[in-house]
């Protein structure tokens, strides 16, 4: 029986960055402290809301390395370290193992894309070289690429290929009815949490978590514990924030968010750039009627 690599809220992070635009390490070592200090159940390193794609293979691992030290085994530690080339991703896997991360977030191949086929040979060759446990991500959105519940229940019988991150929610009951019963599955959406906790679910990998982690990681404890009434009455809570942390390309909105906040996390690299002004001020309201203030 594989065991979880978490059950409850994982944030997915952003990268802080300087003025200049480089990594800004400190702050990445703030942010970390905040969400254990919160509850979070687990931290996702580099994935979509990381800007994954803007950072250098090199830089990409240094940040990994550097989140792995300021947690310092408090939480999983999980190292979003897909390709659309193999090669790349089977090397951004191996160094992210080195580098002493808990697992990897593998994306499906984007752009290129392959066949359903193609995909299993794709994470099949990357979990060969790794003991890491390997969370799939699927999000067509991104990608234009879907995991079917068939390749996924191929894909499932592989040890270390352990669970998936779905933001397909319309076919997680048909790849339910496949898989091994111990693959694990996790929303990518934060809107679909209780869905996702209702079809069997383990919990979320979320945007919103990086400016409510105690919210997140509340919403699926108070699921797991029973008190449903408690976790709709939070999912719905938070509605009106998520709408506005996508109301343009993620993660534009959650990173102005954090700067509201006083978190100073830097613009996106481009090609993101940086919060219209009519996003900012729809932020704004939201994280005032939400009842977050600046820090102090």
């Amino acid at each position: 029986m594989r065991e979880p690599v978490f059950r409850g809220a994982a944030t997915a992070l952003v990268t802080p960055f300087t003025p200049t635009g480089e990594v800004n390490y400190e702050k990445l070592s703030e942010l970390l402290e905040f969400q254990i200090a919160e509850g979070i159940d687990a931290v996702v390193i580099l994935g979509t809301t990381g800007e994954s794609p803007t950072l250098p293979t090199d830089e990409h691992m240094q940040v990994i390395a550097k989140a792995v030290e300021f947690v310092h085994g408090r939480i999983p530690v999980i190292a979003g370290a897909g390709s659309n080339s193999t090669v790349e991703a089977i090397e951004q896997t191996r160094r992210s193992e080195d580098v002493g991360a808990d697992a990897i977030l593998s994306v499906t191949p984007y752009y290129n894309k392959t066949s359903q086929q193609g995909l299993v040979a794709h994470f099949t060759a990357i979990a060969d070289i790794t003991r890491l446990p390997i969370i799939l991500y699927n999000v067509p959105g991104r990608t234009s690429m879907n995991i079917s519940p068939e390749a996924a229940a191929e894909m499932s019988r592989v040890e270390n290929l352990v669970g998936i991150k779905e933001c397909n929610l319309e076919q997680v009951g048909a790849m339910k009815c496949l898989v091994e019963p111990d693959f694990q599955f996790y929303t990518g959406e934060d809107a679909q949490v209780i869905p996702m906790l209702a079809w069997g679910g383990l919990g979320v990998i979320s945007v919103m978590s990086n400016v409510i982690p105690k919210d997140t990681h509340d919403l699926t404890a108070q699921w797991f514990a029973g008190d449903l009434q408690a976790a709709r009455t939070t999912q719905l809570k938070t509605i009106p924030l998520i709408k506005a942390l996508f109301s343009e390309v993620s993660p534009i909105p959650v990173k102005e968010a954090l700067n509201i906040l006083g978190w100073a996390v830097g613009e996106p690299r481009l090609p993101l750039i940086g919060a219209s002004s009519a996003t900012k001020t729809l932020l704004r309201k939201v994280l005032q009627e939400y009842g977050l203030q600046p820090r102090s």
